[in-house]
């Protein structure tokens, strides 16, 4: 229960404060416990927040996963529905953008966070390849699925990236969209088989 309402502490301050201003200090008072509190649940405060970050991350995949889950089987749903959960209002939540600016400075700096980032990042590239591949079994073509991957991340983080910054510029619907036909094209690119 105290490691929770730590981690959640610790999202609130990085909401609020960015990387730079977040203390253990700050976090304690959030979470309405000693500071010794941090030390005692996660031994350092850049393991907690390297754990704050795991906690983001694992938010996110359930919240894909749900929305996945409704697609059914087919091909086509599941990578409609993974593309739409990316920019649903969940994700697209500035306290979030706010976290994962605070995690990506911190992965510059920790070597955990550095693991971890390239443990999950490795992860969510792996599951738009499934989804590439069997969109494109479904079509009887083979594309690049590395490739692929690469470039739909690539969108998926820059639109939502910018939806975060400044909501006016486009819509979800719009972003949806762009990335659904950016992925349609790239299916169809590839050979027949």
């Amino acid at each position: 229960m105290r490691r929770q309402a730590l981690i959640e502490a610790t999202l609130a301050s990085l909401a609020a404060r960015g990387l730079g201003a977040v203390s253990v200090r700050d976090v304690a008072v959030r979470a309405g416990v000693s500071p010794g509190l941090v030390r005692h649940h996660f031994g350092s405060f850049g393991a907690l927040l390297v754990e704050a970050y795991r906690h983001v991350v694992q938010r996110v995949d359930d919240h894909i996963d749900a929305t996945m889950a409704g697609a059914g089987g087919d091909p086509d749903r599941r990578l409609a529905a993974f593309i739409a959960a990316s920019f649903s209002p969940t994700i697209v939540d500035r306290d979030l953008l706010s976290a994962w600016l605070g995690f990506w400075g911190l992965v510059r700096t920790d070597p955990e966070a550095a693991r971890l980032h390239a443990e999950t990042y490795g992860a969510y590239r792996g599951r738009i390849e499934a989804l590439l591949a069997a969109a494109a079994l479904a079509r009887g073509r083979a594309v690049d699925v590395r490739a692929g991957a690469l470039g739909l991340s690539a969108m998926l983080d820059g639109l939502w990236l910018e939806l975060c910054l400044d909501p006016a510029t486009f819509t979800p619907d719009e972003a949806t969209r762009l990335a659904a036909d950016w992925t349609a094209r790239f299916l169809q690119g590839g050979e027949a088989v």
